[in-house]
């Protein structure tokens, strides 16, 4: 519940008021009777009005008759960017800027619970979900259970009950709603992943985190709706460390100066860590024993943490993910034992799960879904597997991170020997259209096959496969939807296709 009174203040302090409508006429200063109005819900669904409720009007195709909806359905005030001039008993709250309004706002009313946890927030182009999860293992043990996530996969705000998440960082009034059934929850630690986008609709405006992590940046998520260009979404991307108490960065990505600069205007507790080919506080050493062993070197062991450790996920690159939550969860508070147990259980949905066919060929599903992450991804397989083909299977979402499809052409060109182009979410687009902007930079030294209906290409890419061979399917991990239109159509999911045709024979 909040007042009026505290939401003005609140605007007012961040230059975001142009005026209030009460009695349909316009004014700056609202009277003492109304200040202490009081508000008991807060929404941008019009949908999920309640007596009293605040709504805000936001997005690109909102309507007037969805304010006069709402009004109609009980809601008593109103935040918008624009006057629409509507005759209501509703007070309005015009502002300049409506996304830093509903994050302020959204912020206030659930009584700013990032207060009340220690957040940990991910951001970079690869790797985001499995560092998080690597914390959320770490954590668990720690802290006895007492860990919220958020995250691309799924949302857990009691320590164990799963939801499956809509977007990678929730609008900032689900956010705050979240955070605040966390706290209620005696969560103590929160674990999340900020994305661009989030920055760059300021569903993370005035939040402040206890440790931020920059694992790497690549070109990604460029497109009519999303950012347009790469500067654009860098700049979006280190906000993050602008806005963390502790910044870890990896030494090893690209631009590095420009994040370390940015990190050390903003906070003078900057950590770095990377492989043993860079200069940085903290290195990881695979060992050669593989199997996900790997050690921990320090310039100075300050956080405690250097040693043996070991992953159940392959991939120097995951030592590296590894790594920065044991420095992330150090941070706060995390002691050596609760990492190793924690690491050596963790697991990942949709990231290097494997299956082997009857003919002896290793299948891998993963997420890799851009540029950084297929590569990384496929440059592994041919490092485990020098000796075989590798055939490939993969789409691209529809409707955002356009600049994907060119990249995987070209990925697909330096590593595969056999791709299969199939669908990906394809949401208002034709599967067939994104296949063909995949295909335009592929070149000739990569046989190419097209099956739109992802099931069969499973089937088809098993089919192509040699006895030594190796299969890489790629894109949707774990997911068990597809988005066609706006609709998520079930989908049985690529391992379980996987593994039902390998038990009728292939």
């Amino acid at each position: 519940m909040i007042t009026l009174a505290k939401i003005a203040n609140l605007l007012k302090e961040h230059q975001l008021v142009r005026e209030f409508i009460i009695d349909n006429e316009w004014h700056y200063a609202i009277s003492e009777d109304v200040a202490e109005s009081t508000i008991s819900h807060i929404t941008y669904d019009s949908r999920a009005i309640k007596e009293g409720s605040l709504f805000f009007c936001k997005g690109l195709a909102f309507k007037s008759d969805y304010l006069e909806q709402a009004i109609a359905d009980g809601a008593g005030f109103y935040v918008t960017e624009v006057n629409y001039e509507i005759e209501s008993d509703a007070i309005g709250i015009i502002v300049t800027d409506i996304k830093k309004a509903m994050a302020l706002i959204s912020m206030a009313f659930y009584d700013f619970p990032q207060e009340e946890l220690q957040v940990i927030a991910y951001t970079g182009t690869k790797g985001k979900t499995t560092a998080a999860y690597f914390c959320k293992y770490i954590l668990e043990k720690a802290t006895n259970q007492k860990t919220a996530l958020l995250s691309t996969m799924e949302t857990i705000l009691d320590g164990k009950t799963s939801i499956k998440s809509l977007l990678t960082t929730p609008e900032s009034v689900d956010l705050y709603r979240m955070m605040r059934e966390a706290v209620t929850n005696g969560m103590s630690h929160l674990i999340m992943e900020v994305s661009s986008q989030a920055y760059k609709t300021d569903r993370v405006y005035g939040l402040n985190f206890d440790v931020g992590i920059f694992l790497n940046i690549s070109e990604d998520h460029i497109g009519t709706i999303e950012h347009p260009d790469f500067d654009d979404y860098f700049y979006c991307k280190r906000q993050l460390l602008k806005h963390s108490k502790q910044v870890i960065l990896n030494r090893n990505s690209d631009f590095y100066a420009i994040l370390e600069d940015v990190a050390k205007e903003s906070t003078d507790k900057v950590i770095t860590y990377g492989d043993d080919s860079v200069e940085a506080d903290y290195t990881f050493i695979p060992s050669s024993e593989g199997k996900g062993k790997f050690e921990v070197v320090a310039k100075e062991d300050t956080l405690a943490i250097a040693g043996d450790y070991a992953i159940n996920l392959l991939g120097d690159f995951n030592q590296g993910n590894a790594l920065s939550a044991m420095m992330a969860t150090a941070l706060v508070g995390a002691k050596k034992e609760a990492m190793s147990e924690g690491l050596s259980l963790a697991k990942v949905p949709g990231r290097m799960d494997s299956c082997v066919t009857n003919k002896g060929v290793p299948v891998y599903v993963d997420f890799a879904h851009n540029l950084l992450s297929l590569h990384t991804l496929l440059s592994f397989v041919k490092k485990e597997h020098p000796e075989s083909k590798l055939v490939v299977l993969i789409g691209s979402t529809g409707g955002k991170g356009v600049s994907r499809r060119h990249d995987f052409g070209n990925v697909l060109s330096e590593l595969a020997d056999i791709a299969v182009l199939t669908s990906d979410d394809p949401g208002h687009e034709k599967a067939e259209d994104i296949i063909a902007e995949i295909q335009e930079t592929m070149t000739d030294n990569v046989r190419c096959e097209i099956e739109v209906d992802r099931e069969k290409a499973i089937e088809l890419a098993l089919n192509l496969a040699g006895e030594n061979d190796v299969v890489v399917l790629a894109g949707k991990g774990s997911d068990k939807y597809q988005v066609i239109g706006d609709e998520r159509t079930p989908y049985e999911g690529d391992l379980e296709i996987a593994n039902k045709l390998i038990e009728g024979g292939y």
